[in-house]
């Protein structure tokens, strides 16, 4: 009885969206896309498109998204949003994440990649424009795919902190105490093959569509390099998420070392009390701030 309100329900909600998509105006952008999609479709194969397709979205995704908090640093009106203004980055430290990103992504994740294809071949997953999801189905399918990753991310995570094994693995990914959003998957080996076993959780459980692999890539690394950015900066979009963690909160964890285990919400560090570190550093920066400005 309740599996078939929950379908009644989930029915419901999506025949609603439906009908008020359809008062919407048309997308400008749909007809160039797709066109530029079934180019791609005419002129490389499947094989290309998911191997070569899914490595050049991560790689411009990846460092495009670093863009803005990399210039960040050189804006002195920006630094008021820096969350630990005493560690700013250093070239040093940049040039050498970026060398293990390089490392990383393409002598780890891209032999990863390399199965795409047999993935999307063996569970008959489509390829073509008809077959394409609506905008928000895809959009509840990353969102599903976020809450499938961060519950495997708080549970991994939080084993790799224990004393027994993170100085083997995790420590890597802390030589930053104060990160910086290129810093996002700045990790060791094992730990990028550990973690990111929970991005492809979701697309075992969700993937009806190529389309669905790249726009959860893109998701995921909006969240993940945002997170690491080091800047809590205002109207942030992310921030209309429920329960989205944000930089604040992972930033403490880089700082603190222990609690906020979580990748992108805030309830399985709510639910396990290990939040409870940041909750009490905030109530102390409140009374700080509080005390300040009764001096003034």
């Amino acid at each position: 009885m309740a599996m078939n309100d929950s379908v009644n329900i989930l029915n419901s909600a999506y025949l609603a969206v439906e009908y008020i998509d359809s008062f919407l105006p048309d997308n400008p952008l749909q007809q160039p896309f797709k066109n530029a999609w079934n180019y791609m479709l005419d002129n490389y194969t499947k094989f290309q498109i998911a191997t070569w397709g899914s490595l050049i979205v991560h790689e411009v995704s990846y460092f495009l998204l670093c863009v803005p908090g990399f210039i960040f640093q050189f804006i002195p009106y920006m630094q008021k949003y820096k969350i630990q203004q005493d560690k700013p980055e250093t070239w040093e430290k940049q040039w050498k994440c970026f060398k293990t990103l390089i490392f990383n992504h393409f002598f780890i994740q891209l032999p990863l990649i390399c199965g795409t294809y047999y993935f999307t071949e063996y569970f008959n997953i489509p390829y073509g424009w008809e077959e394409m999801p609506r905008w928000y189905v895809l959009v509840a399918q990353c969102f599903g795919c976020a809450v499938i990753e961060d519950a495997w991310h708080y549970f991994l995570h939080r084993l790799l902190h224990h004393k027994r094994i993170y100085k083997y693995i995790h420590k890597v990914h802390h030589e930053f105490a104060s990160p910086f959003g290129m810093q996002a998957e700045y990790a060791h080996p094992l730990e990028t093959l550990i973690l990111g076993t929970g991005f492809f959780i979701g697309i075992v459980v969700f993937c009806n569509h190529v389309v669905l692999l790249w726009a959860w890539v893109i998701c995921r690394l909006m969240e993940t390099i945002d997170v690491h950015s080091g800047y809590d900066v205002p109207l942030n979009p992310l921030h209309l998420v429920p329960f989205y963690a944000g930089a604040r909160f992972h930033d403490f964890h880089h700082m603190n070392f222990i609690g906020n285990y979580a990748s992108t919400f805030t309830w399985w560090d709510r639910l396990f009390g290990t939040d409870s570190q940041f909750i009490a550093y905030q109530e102390k920066e409140k009374k700080k701030q509080c005390a300040t400005k009764k001096k003034a």
